[in-house]
């Protein structure tokens, strides 16, 4: 697998993704209130049947950060394009945005996401940037389990974060 830059030609592949998951598990929340504390919990349950999570971004944002100069690296393997990611840098704070992650579908559960965070982070690092943050839907399971797996630590949430008012879970790992 070959992960590297996105060019114009690769993000009218990535566009005809598809970008929804399937998923047996969400991340709950529960609030409780008291009347000097409020406190919140996620925790993992497992769903009565299978269900498909549709993704909460417009897609064509992507093309909108490749002529900004964003990055996007492709992932490709014999010359096709498996899955991309897509970086927003904020040097005022040295950090960077995990923007959009997709696999396609075909080649999901095989590595093609970690590879392409890793790589993303050896470039953010390279880049002077000390930290990588990304967010998921506590209904896209897949990528919560990611990102936990690739060390990405818990630090937020937000309720009414996407256009449909699913709930925003926000990860940041420390780039050393």
């Amino acid at each position: 697998m070959i992960v590297r830059p996105a060019d114009l030609a690769d993000l009218n592949g990535c566009l005809l993704f598809d970008h929804a998951v399937f998923t047996e598990h969400v991340w709950q929340m529960q609030v409780q209130e008291a009347e000097a504390q409020s406190a919140v919990t996620f925790q993992s349950v497992r769903l009565p049947r299978r269900m498909q999570v549709e993704y909460p971004r417009n897609v064509e944002q992507l093309v909108e950060h490749w002529q900004q100069g964003e990055t996007i690296l492709v992932a490709e393997e014999d010359g096709q394009v498996t899955g991309y990611v897509d970086m927003l840098a904020e040097p005022w704070h040295e950090g960077g945005w995990v923007a959009n992650l997709c696999v396609e579908r075909a080649a999901r559960q095989q590595g093609v996401g970690m590879a392409l965070l890793r790589y993303l982070r050896q470039w953010a690092r390279s880049e002077g940037l000390r930290f990588l943050y990304a967010e998921a839907t506590t209904k896209n399971y897949p990528a919560l389990s990611l990102y936990r797996k690739l060390g990405f630590e818990f630090c937020g949430f937000n309720d009414h974060y996407y256009p449909n008012q699913d709930i925003a879970l926000f990860f940041v790992q420390v780039l050393r």
